[in-house]
């Protein structure tokens, strides 16, 4: 039987046997099972037996610091229920406990009033992702703690904070989790129904989630249709791809169109300037080998991968090719319009099936490009 269940069969009588505090630290010095049930059993007296604002006395705190360094672990557990809500614990011990095993510490990282931000600081840094989840769910925490996990960016503490209607958080900070939606889909849900989104904001959200959420933004907000058009457009057409010169390509170097354009993508690539926009750029000024080359550089594929994925007979291929390489879902559709202009209507329009995959993360669909062009030699 744990020391808990012993705990709970005891009677009253038992605690008044336990009313000295000097006796109870000889209990936490002790190293018999029974001395460690019987401290159970007067500790979890004291947190009944404590008024409201008092603070624990000196030798009282003492012996919270040897139970916490040296007890069981169901002792610890008792410990951390018993003391989650009292104001009058050691904060030393609170925040040990606050970076004890998860079963240990969320009951004081989700209610102890004695734990300040540079405690909840510390459990982001030094704490298992369990313990930063449960950081992100507690109630009221301040914008500074909020920064803390936006800048992280962990998908499953943003996620929880993205639910934490109780949470400081400023509107430049929903904004940046609202970008950080477009990678992490889990978000969009929570931030659809966060009580700071304002009308610039679900406009913003807006582009990232499907049909389902879009019409509880639009139950909640007017967004407005033709500036949404414009900011994706934007994204789609930007400024006109740049000449090669500033990069030190000159046209006399070579003679032929394509080499100029592997060459030109190895100069973007070495100065670490190449990206996805450019190649929807690429595809928007109708040089689709240049488009070919880009994505094959940075997503390390071979040409021929990206030649063969752009003539199938569907776009499930260029999809997962873009994917891989940051090319946003939300113009995809565009860019691949574009391309089938370019290639005689290719790829094929078969078995789109790429729509209920759009929340595919890149390095998973670098992988499914990668074994799904694999029979095709470089």
């Amino acid at each position: 039987m744990t020391a808990v269940v012993q705990l709970q069969s005891h009677r009253p009588s038992d605690v008044e046997t336990l009313s000295s505090a000097q006796h109870l630290l000889d209990l936490a010095r002790g190293k018999g099972v029974d001395d460690r049930r019987r401290l159970l059993l007067g500790i979890a007296a004291l947190c009944d037996a404590t008024p409201p604002g008092a603070e624990a006395s000196p030798i009282l705190g003492e012996i919270f610091m040897v139970i916490a360094r040296q007890a069981e672990r169901d002792i610890r557990k008792a410990l951390s229920d018993s003391l989650a809500s009292a104001e009058w614990a050691p904060p030393a011990l609170i925040a040990m406990l606050a970076l004890d095993e998860i079963e240990i510490a969320r009951p004081v990282i989700a209610r102890s009033p004695l734990l300040k931000d540079q405690d909840l600081l510390r459990v982001l840094v030094e704490a298992t992702i369990e313990h930063q989840i449960e950081v992100a769910r507690r109630p009221r925490i301040s914008g500074r703690v909020a920064d803390a996990i936006i800048d992280r960016g962990e998908p499953a503490s943003l996620t929880a904070l993205a639910g934490n209607k109780t949470a400081e958080v400023s509107e430049d900070a929903l904004g940046r989790m609202i970008e950080q939606s477009r990678r992490i889909a889990a978000l969009r849900a929570p931030l659809t129904r966060h009580p700071r989104l304002n009308d610039a904001l679900a406009t913003q959200l807006y582009q990232w989630v499907g049909q389902s959420l879009r019409e509880a933004i639009g139950e909640r907000f007017r967004v407005d249709e033709s500036k949404l058009a414009e900011a994706i457009e934007a994204v789609v057409r930007p400024a006109p791809l740049q000449g090669a010169e500033p990069l030190g390509i000159e046209a006399a170097e070579v003679t032929d169109p394509e080499e100029m354009e592997r060459r030109l993508v190895a100069k973007l690539q070495s100065a670490g300037q190449l990206r996805a926009g450019f190649l929807i750029r690429a595809v928007r000024e109708k040089r689709l080998s240049l488009f070919e080359h880009g994505i094959a550089a940075l997503g390390g594929f071979p040409i021929t991968h990206i030649r063969a994925a752009i003539v199938r007979p569907s776009p499930d291929a260029l999809f997962l090719a873009c994917a891989a390489v940051g090319i946003d879902r939300a113009v995809f559709p565009a860019v691949l319009e574009e391309i089938r202009k370019l290639s005689g209507g290719w790829p094929g329009d078969g078995d789109e099936g790429y729509a209920g995959r759009m929340t595919l993360p890149p390095s998973a669909a670098m992988r499914e490009f990668r074994a799904l062009m694999g029979h095709i030699g470089g």
